[in-house]
């Protein structure tokens, strides 16, 4: 009998343990260890991320297969809990997006359903709810993993997978009035105020912000036109939304996907990961990535945009791409692709060069370990912001209540450079200090101040779990420069990630943590730890930019799993 922990009982463990329970894996006993009240939910999708007005990004038909389908579950949940939700008189279709907290419900119950069929399969599960894990540690000789809990319990495992899921620490907030280190949990943000807030970042946890501070203040009331409109609440008119955003630009609206799920077959296999380094200086080249899995296609199925890159270097198009959408006010393309978006459900076609660019992205989140450290800066400086945009896939309603706000005069956004900062203020919230359009130096205070950048990557030394550390189980993330005079001027033009090693090696320093192909981590001499697996999002997001989804938990949770059952994978 194997012994195996799931730190963590999110969305994360869901798959590694429906994984676990369709490989009939009866030799192991598994453990679930989750620090609050219930399985499944996770973050997002319980209290601590989401409130009512809070709507998944994913419809029914894009969710990877659990146990029962959403609209089965749907057909078959209370109708108190539906009513809730405003559910109940809905006919639910493949294509609704659902609230966030009642999609937290379904994986709930979906795990429910995997604990039944585990035990007529006669796999052992013990959950532990309610129940934070504050350390681990790896002992190599017993070749056993011990989980040590908050109330100063110890249990040795002979397998650990980490899955605890997103995590916000708060730095700023409890010390400066006024200050939000994120928007969550959203309760927080149920704030009347009278004055201008200040939201840094435009991702969907931006949108998050806006919702709530929105309903907090106000409410929407929309037609049978569909058009939503915004009242201010009397007491909270001099209530103002101004979003600070790098580039300028407001995220992608959700479109119809022809492929409702990323292809698992168009990721480089092992053999074709061997052959590709083999035929390139040992490492997988971008521009391999960019030709197969996007232009290719393009060429395909949508030409006139193929032609017109046709000549261009990926950094050439992807500025073209991004001048183009800086032409126009980003309300008014945001409007335009509102309306584009609605266009593509109603008449269920893919917006083609969209959609590629999200499987381009997939791909590239398991290939980038394999990058130059060229390659990985090209990719952050030129394709990353504009695939940040595009398949942030912000819901319907979502987009009409941000065009509403903007229309009443409550949302604005701002255009900052690189160089901005935000700062506390002596009194409570910030001084925003940022560039303008025209390069003039900016100085704003505003009362109250939300990060809400989304996800931050936990480096190195913020790591918890400080037993996996001290024992060197974890290593730095990092990536080898093809070229060291490359490095070298990257060093020297003060990019504080390029690093330079005892042996006088310049390497390119990324968030998190080293880990292979399956999730493992790797130690200083770059071996891979055969009892321990790594799904947990701030930590590996240095060699798995794209690491959100269902879509992640699924894959990752796939080569996890043929870890554990072939061998020969422990230290590739």
């Amino acid at each position: 009998m194997q012994s195996i922990a799931l730190l963590g009982g999110g969305p994360a463990a869901l798959f590694m343990y429906k994984r676990i329970i369709e490989a009939k894996l009866s030799s192991y006993k598994i453990h679930i260890f989750e620090k609050h009240e219930k399985l499944g939910a996770g973050f997002p999708y319980s209290r601590y991320g989401a409130s009512k007005e809070h709507i998944t990004n994913v419809s029914s038909n894009e969710i990877p297969t659990i146990k029962t389908s959403v609209k089965e579950w749907i057909a078959q949940a209370p109708k108190t809990l539906l009513k809730e939700f405003d559910m109940e008189k809905i006919s639910l279709d493949e294509y609704k997006v659902l609230p966030r907290l009642l999609f937290g419900e379904y994986l709930a119950a979906q795990f429910n359903l995997l604990q039944k069929e585990a035990k007529e399969n006669g796999i052992q599960t013990v959950v532990h709810l309610k129940t934070e894990v504050i350390n681990v540690v790896d002992n190599e000789n017993a070749e056993k993993v011990k989980v040590i809990l908050k109330s100063g319990d110890k249990l040795s495992f002979d397998k650990a997978i980490i899955c605890t899921g997103h995590s916000f620490p708060k730095k700023k907030e409890k010390k400066v009035q006024g200050w939000f280190d994120s928007p969550y949990p959203p309760e927080k943000l149920d704030l009347q105020v009278n004055f201008e807030v200040a939201i840094r970042g435009s991702s969907l946890t931006a949108i998050d912000a806006v919702r709530t501070m929105a309903r907090a203040n106000g409410k929407f009331t929309h037609g049978a036109d569909g058009i939503y409109t915004y009242h201010l609440r009397k007491k909270s008119k001099g209530f103002r939304m101004k979003i600070f955003s790098l580039g300028g630009l407001l995220p992608g609206v959700r479109i119809h996907l022809e492929n409702t799920r990323p292809d698992p077959s168009h990721l480089l296999s092992e053999d074709e990961i061997k052959i590709i380094k083999n035929q390139n200086q040992g490492f997988i080249p971008l521009d391999f990535v960019y030709d197969q899995n996007f232009r290719k296609i393009l060429q395909e199925k949508q030409p006139y945009i193929y032609k017109e890159s046709d000549g261009m270097t990926l950094e050439e198009f992807m500025q073209f791409m991004m001048d183009n959408r800086r032409k126009t006010d980003p309300f008014k393309l945001f409007q335009e692709e509102y309306e584009e978006a609605e266009q593509s459900i109603e008449t269920q076609e893919s917006i083609v060069w969209k959609e590629t660019l999200a499987d381009l992205s997939y791909v590239i989140n398991y290939s980038i370990k394999h990058f130059s450290a060229e390659d990985m800066l090209r990719y952050k400086r030129s394709l990353s912001p504009l695939i940040s945009l595009i398949i942030a896939f912000i819901p319907q309603s979502s987009a009409r209540e941000i065009l509403a706000l903007h229309h009443a005069g409550i949302l604005d956004l701002v255009d900052v450079d690189m160089d901005s900062v935000v700062k506390p203020s002596e009194n409570g919230g910030c001084i925003y200090v940022y560039r303008d359009k025209k390069n003039r130096k900016k100085q704003e205070r505003f009362k109250m101040f939300i990060d809400a950048l989304g996800q931050k990557p936990f480096y190195f030394k913020k790591l918890p779990f400080k037993g996996l550390k001290n024992t060197h189980t974890l290593s730095p993330a990092y990536l080898d420069f093809s070229d060291q005079e490359n490095a070298i001027k990257e060093f020297e033009q003060g990019n504080k990630d390029v690093h330079r090693d005892i042996s006088g090696v310049y390497l390119l320093h990324l968030p998190g943590i080293s880990i292979n192909d399956y999730f493992q981590p790797l130690n200083h001499y770059g071996v891979a730890n055969k009892r321990l697996y790594v799904m947990a999002v701030p930590y590996i997001s240095g060699l798995n930019p794209d690491y959100s989804g269902l879509d992640f938990c699924e894959v990752a949770s796939e080569k996890i799993l043929d870890s554990m059952t072939e061998p020969h994978h422990i230290n590739s």
